[in-house]
């Protein structure tokens, strides 16, 4: 009846999450049973729940031995098996289990971690130039992680503090703490933990992330005792005022029904990447990016995609200098438990590198953070250390390394009344990759200034925007532009390409000749030549839903002139139909044929001149402010704003290795 009893218990502290003590429970019932299987498994799943996979091991051999049939324990148990660098049993766990196994979602799980482990040879025969050293200045035998460094202060989380028990790993609480420091080199007098207004006495705080100008801190707060389980984590964001930070809030891109933590800003603090396990995504945690619009609003979150996301967890994101992103992985092939890597885009591609050994070990390698192009910090939970979680300093001594940053840096312009190009600010300019997707969004300011980071060998193109303007679509591309990393001596080498995008005021009735649109002599047949320029019309149309236009035809002056009006007006007739065909709602458009009556050459003699004459002019008939309106609150909708305000580093970059570029434009 006792044994019953705390066997009860048990369950109820491991339902509640309360791993800790679920534990001690559970080793007391297996001590009062003969064969308590069921409770030799949930001893060994409290160990792995509360992030001890290794200690697990005898405890799922154990339950299996004894006959438990659970269809994930063979998984778990070839986990823990590599988690102690048994790398051959657990494969063999593995090989014999798919065999019987009959959940397919499992079978799936069991071969994507034979491919893991058939790749483990590789992995440790690889050539690595690290350098790892534990920062014991500030280790303790509670856990410390998350480190992060910012203008002269490395931030971390500690469970250091004598405070109240979190049930579900046994440790303290954890808080986030800051220490003076240069680089590796820390006061340790100087340690300070955050305000009461960041660190609350009876919850976790986590992983952070500041923007440059150190204005806005984004922190991961859980186990609240708000809610149950693992979805009681969100991100939260607070800012930097009177020399102290605000009451933090949620932030809206927390999915209420999931786990939302360990966030990372850009360089340029317009994107913040963070791990979810909200449904619709590949595993357990994956990785997430949100962007913050011209108007200081997060939104726009989307899942980094199947080549950084695995069925298993991804969390940690970090970012460098050059563009790449560092995360921490126990899906991708490794050597145990999370480890590090890289992902950086080449020619439109994602490539995922494992950092290799002493970065990573078979325990917790994780949440990496560069303070300098060749050095940072990490975390581990790797042996010998002070604590469960230590914090370590690594150096790349690679004689080789080069960092190349690429850069496209831009104007916004427009024409005034004297037709004179001039400064446009105020400009809402978005950036996106050649499938569609949004990276970056600026409002352009009285310089009419904006910037981007673009990777190598890569199509792009950036839409811009502002009242009364045409909205205007431009072209970039880094194919063929990728610097030879051999030919550089300096560490780090920034390539930075220009270009101006011009946007035309919304005037009514005045007219834009649309180039190259010519029509051989007599005939109202679209050309080859005057369909792709007809093409821009359309994308013009498109990123303009707001304005209906005329299009005109003029002919030349050879001819009989009620003969030129009527091919003319055939010819505006031809040009709109090719327009409809091409998805255009033909309300919006009208063909108008003005023949010879409005010759740019009265006197043309050459065939040149001649097909100068020979042009199509289009006019804005309408301009509704009100679609415009629409639209803008529609694309707010799809952007899942939120209320929080934040400031975002506007970066300056001195040109050079110029590059332009071709728009969209109207001359």
């Amino acid at each position: 009846m006792a044994a019953c009893s705390v066997s009860k218990k048990a369950e109820k502290k491991f339902d509640n999450g309360e791993y800790d003590l679920a534990i001690g429970l559970y080793e007391s019932v297996i001590k009062k049973e003969e064969q308590p299987a069921e409770a030799y498994y949930y001893l060994a799943e409290s160990y792995r729940l509360s992030n001890r996979l290794e200690i697990a091991t005898p405890y799922y051999k154990k339950a299996i031995e004894l006959g438990y049939d659970q269809e994930m324990i063979y998984y778990n148990y070839a986990l823990s098996l590599k988690a102690n660098a048994n790398y051959e049993a657990a494969e063999q766990v593995l090989q014999e289990y798919m065999l019987e196994a009959t959940d397919p979602k499992v079978k799936e799980l069991v071969e994507h971690e034979l491919d893991n482990l058939n790749n483990i040879d590789e992995i440790l025969e690889d050539e690595s130039y690290y350098t790892v050293n534990p920062l014991n200045e500030i280790n303790t035998s509670a856990s410390e992680y998350s480190p992060y460094f910012h203008d002269g202060e490395l931030y971390f989380t500690s469970t250091r503090d004598d405070g109240k028990i979190y049930k579900a790993t046994g440790e303290n609480f954890s808080d986030i703490y800051k220490v003076k420091s240069k680089g590796a080199l820390v006061d340790t007098t100087s340690i300070t933990k955050l305000p009461d207004i960041i660190n609350w006495p009876n919850a976790n705080e986590g992983s952070i992330a500041i923007t440059s100008n150190g204005r806005t801190m984004v922190f991961a707060r859980g186990n609240t005792g708000k809610r149950k389980g693992l979805n009681d984590v969100n991100l939260y964001i607070t800012r930097y005022r009177n020399g102290q930070w605000s009451e933090p809030q949620l932030m809206a891109i927390n999915d209420p029904n999931a786990w939302n933590s360990t966030p990372a800003f850009s360089s340029d603090d317009r994107t913040l990447y963070f791990s979810s396990n909200r449904e619709g995504g590949f595993g357990g945690n994956d990785l997430y990016s949100a962007t913050v619009n011209s108007r200081g609003v997060w939104g726009n979150v989307r899942n980094l995609g199947p080549q950084i996301n695995t069925p298993e967890d991804e969390l940690f994101p970090a970012t460098s200098q050059d563009g790449r992103l560092f995360f921490s992985s126990n899906g991708h092939p490794g050597l145990g438990k999370l480890d590090l890597f890289y992902a950086e885009r080449k020619a439109g591609k994602i490539y995922v590198t494992h950092m290799g050994n002493p970065m990573n070990s078979n325990k917790d390698d994780f949440a990496l953070f560069l303070y300098a192009p060749d050095r940072g910090f990490f975390s581990s939970d790797r042996p010998n250390g002070k604590g469960r979680d230590d914090i370590y300093t690594f150096k790349n001594e690679d004689p080789n390394l080069k960092i190349v940053n690429y850069y496209l840096v831009g104007t916004t312009t427009t024409n005034n009344s004297n037709n004179e190009e001039v400064i446009l600010p105020g400009v809402n300019v978005r950036f996106f990759s050649q499938d569609s997707v949004l990276l970056g969004e600026v409002l352009t300011s009285q310089d009419g200034k904006f910037n981007f980071r673009v990777s190598e060998e890569e199509n792009y193109f950036i839409i811009a925007e502002k009242e009364d303007y045409f909205t205007t679509r431009k072209l970039f591309s880094t194919v063929g532009k990728t610097v030879d990393k051999s030919t550089l001596t300096e560490l780090i080498t920034n390539k930075i390409f220009e270009t101006t995008i011009l946007l035309e005021e919304i005037i009514l009735d005045k007219a834009f000749e649309l180039e190259n649109i010519y029509y051989d002599f007599d005939s109202a047949n679209i050309r080859a030549d005057a369909a792709i320029e007809l093409d821009r019309l359309v994308t013009i149309l498109k990123d303009n839903p707001p304005i209906k236009i005329e299009l005109s035809s003029h002919t030349d002056a050879r001819g009989e002139a009620a003969y030129n009006q009527d091919l003319s007006k055939r010819r505006a007739q031809s040009a709109v139909a090719y327009i409809i065909s091409q998805g255009i709602d033909a309300s919006r458009i009208t063909a108008r044929g003005y023949g010879e009556s409005q010759l740019k050459i009265p006197d043309a003699q050459t065939e040149e001149e001649h097909e100068t004459n020979r042009r199509t002019e289009f006019k804005v008939t309408e301009y509704d402010k009100e679609i415009a309106k629409r639209i803008k609150q529609q694309e707010d909708a799809l952007f899942k704003k939120d209320n929080v305000q934040v400031e975002v580093k506007e970066e300056r970059l001195e040109p050079q290795n110029k590059t332009e570029e071709d728009e969209f434009d109207f001359n």
